[in-house]
């Protein structure tokens, strides 16, 4: 036994830095876990409510990047490094245990973060992940169905990592209460030198903490995919497809009807799976109008990054009691040259008059329509009792529409 400690490891002794490493990452695991948890209890009914809960994931996100990093440092530094010899090398299961659990950690101190974090990337929503990370990563696209396959891979992988973490622990207090032995000494300051020559380190449990973690990749994998096909159940669940429409004069070929709004100072966009649009237009006619528009849209198909669980629910568009949103407009010629909807937005129960500026290529029979307005959520109740500052969630929402129509 001696005073001074190396940085480095030795046959029978952790040296300064890997107790660093090992402390440092207890201790931000110890701070995740629980921020994690009490974060996604946290309510939202009102918007100091709100701003805490946005804060506690904030919080939850930026510790978690920070394990991630730090926890590669820690391997990098431990493939550089002696492996002490284990304190009790003849019993076989108990060690083979303790080097599964252990590999299992390392995994795991990569792979729960890094899940969390491409899951952040690939949508949009509140809570950013705090300076100096950023909000995206290389090659993880913004999209719903990506989302949800990291969403599922972080909720199997917290799993794993809090049972390994556990039975770290636990073989920790065994150790010193029942076998009284040096092991949770040897990771305390000072130097402590213990261990018995033989325990050569199995290949064994690197390749089982390598099999729980490809399970449960797979298993992450299966419980968020396919994400397509959870939202088509949501949307049907809350609200039924609009009717389809009537014969008009354009068929709607393809188009995208996005919604946009700011919360917490970062934009959240969005968008309606399932619309109809009923167009009666004749560019030629003497005018002043041009021509009707009605359009069906169901609520519940709405996809509104981290948020979309929360914005069906009744404090904002309460997709069960009102399924559908109905615009019906008269089409006319802009002064600017170019098109407005004129007409009623029906939503969640209040009738709003919107004006709808749109753009217009024809191409023979071929129709190509951009438009977008601006909405006010606080005229149709969307959010005011919980959310009644600008500061949580943006009062102006942006409504936007692109289109392919063909005349029939």
């Amino acid at each position: 036994m001696s005073d001074a400690t190396p940085l480095g490891n030795t046959a029978y002794a952790y040296g300064n830095v890997t107790k660093m490493f090992h402390w440092l990452t207890a201790l931000l695991i110890l701070t995740a876990f629980p921020l994690g948890m009490i974060a996604n209890g946290w309510p939202y009914d009102s918007s100091q409510a709100l701003m805490i809960k946005g804060v506690l994931f904030s919080l939850h996100k930026t510790v978690g990047v920070t394990v991630f990093f730090v926890a590669l440092a820690r391997i990098l530094w431990a493939l550089n490094q002696t492996k002490p010899h284990p304190l009790h090398p003849d019993r076989r299961v108990e060690h083979f245990m303790a080097e599964l659990v252990h590999w299992t950690l390392y995994a795991g101190l990569v792979l729960v973060p890094l899940s969390g974090w491409l899951h952040h990337a690939a949508t949009t929503g509140f809570a950013p992940i705090w300076w100096p990370f950023g909000q995206s990563l290389p090659f993880v696209p913004k999209n719903d169905a990506v989302a949800h396959v990291f969403e599922g891979w972080h909720l199997v992988f917290t799993k794993i990592l809090g049972i390994a973490v556990l039975l770290h622990i636990a073989g920790a207090v065994k150790h010193q209460v029942v076998d009284r032995d040096l092991t949770l000494a040897r990771m305390l300051p000072g130097r402590i030198e213990a261990g018995r020559d033989g325990g050569d380190h199995s290949r064994s449990p690197f390749w089982m903490a390598l099999l729980i973690w490809a399970v449960a990749m797979t298993a992450g994998t299966a419980l968020g995919w396919p994400p397509a096909a959870q939202t088509e159940a949501r949307a049907i669940e809350l609200a039924p497809a609009p009717v389809a429409p009537t014969a008009s004069g354009w068929t709607v070929q393809s188009g995208t009807l996005g919604l946009s709004v700011v919360q917490f100072g970062a934009d959240v966009a969005g968008s309606f799976a399932d619309w109809t649009a009923d167009i009666a237009f004749d560019p030629d006619a003497p005018g002043p109008d041009l021509g009707t528009v009605a359009v069906d849209i169901a609520i519940g198909s709405v996809t509104l990054g981290s948020v979309t669980a929360e914005a069906v629910k009744p404090e904002f568009f309460d997709a069960e009691q009102f399924p559908t949103a109905h615009f019906a407009a008269t089409l006319r010629a802009a002064d600017d040259g170019g098109y407005l909807a004129e007409g009623t937005l029906r939503l969640k129960g209040t009738e709003v008059p919107v004006t709808l500026p749109f753009d217009l290529t024809l191409t023979g029979d071929t129709a190509e329509m951009t438009g977008q307005t601006t909405l006010d959520r606080r005229d149709f109740e969307i959010g005011t009792t919980a959310q009644k500052d600008d500061a949580t969630l943006g009062f102006p929402v942006t409504v936007s529409i692109i289109l392919t129509a063909q005349r029939n």
